[in-house]
């Protein structure tokens, strides 16, 4: 019978995909460990040594998403995979900024989150949206929301390394994982410019939406519209005051994080409302 085809199907898919989500997952872990060697010992780290850990980690989960993501239906867009998705570019997008910016420490809290995400992909089974093969222009608004999604991911990791940064700098004991840490100017430049990098997506990503799909304010989309565009004039407003007013410390770290909350509640709170509570 077709459906039974289907499930058949995606169980393979599922044990397939899960190989290179553990092979993955065992070079983030050594990630992790090697980062938190070198913090207990005192010692730098090495820069082309991790970088080198975290591309074999996104080859093995890169695999891993084709897998989970393309079916014979068209992209299983579901939770677990889009969540999977953008901590995979957040952490690609954090490997390549490492060889121009001083961002490696925001590795130690990135690879647990590729981590996690992965396995979950890989393990747990969902109730996946299925965009279908051929709708080229909805499907260029999600990979723009996805990118905007990571780098603004990468400005909230960056905030709040910021934020426990400039309160042990203030309270004058910074403890040696900080130590490790550029100034606080750069940490601030390193931050506003993600964060227009982001800004510039996220304009792109609701624009596409309103090209490409019939209504950005159907039932559905109500909310995540609603809450993408508060969050679009959150951080426009923070750009805003960077240029005209200076803003800076602890006003930049309150407006980064409000920001980040709106959007992922517009992305990941619908998804979570329609594919596990009303599901259920």
């Amino acid at each position: 019978m077709p459906h039974c085809d289907f499930v058949e199907n995606r169980s393979q898919g599922r044990m397939t995909a899960l190989a290179p989500s553990l092979l993955a997952a065992g070079f983030y872990i050594s990630g992790i460990l090697y980062q938190l060697h070198c913090l207990g010992k005192r010692l730098a780290v090495n820069a082309s040594l991790l970088r080198a850990i975290g591309l074999v980690a996104l080859l093995a989960h890169a695999v891993s998403l084709y897998i989970q993501l393309t079916t014979p239906q068209g992209f299983a867009l579901g939770l677990f995979n889009i969540a999977s998705l953008i901590s995979w570019l957040v952490v690609a997008m954090t490997l390549a900024s490492s060889f121009r910016a001083p961002v490696t420490s925001l590795l130690l809290g990135l690879y647990p989150l590729a981590l996690i995400t992965g396995l979950l992909a890989g393990l747990f089974p969902e109730n996946a949206t299925t965009l279908p093969a051929g709708q080229e222009g909805l499907l260029v608004h999600i990979l723009l929301s996805v990118l905007a999604y990571g780098i603004l991911t990468i400005a909230a990791f960056q905030a709040t390394l910021l934020a426990i940064q400039d309160y042990q700098l203030k309270h004058k004991h910074p403890t040696r994982f900080i130590r490790t840490f550029p100034p606080l100017q750069t940490m601030e430049q390193l931050l506003f410019q993600f964060l227009l990098c982001g800004e510039v997506l996220l304009t792109l990503a609701l624009l596409s939406g309103f090209v490409f799909l019939d209504n950005m304010f159907a039932q559905h989309l109500a909310h995540k519209t609603l809450l993408s565009c508060l969050a679009w004039i959150v951080f426009g407003t923070l750009l805003w005051g960077r240029h005209f007013r200076g803003w800076r410390g602890s006003n930049a770290i309150r407006w980064t994080l409000a920001g980040f909350l709106l959007l992922m509640l517009a992305y990941f709170g619908s998804k979570l409302v329609r594919e596990f509570l009303l599901a259920a």
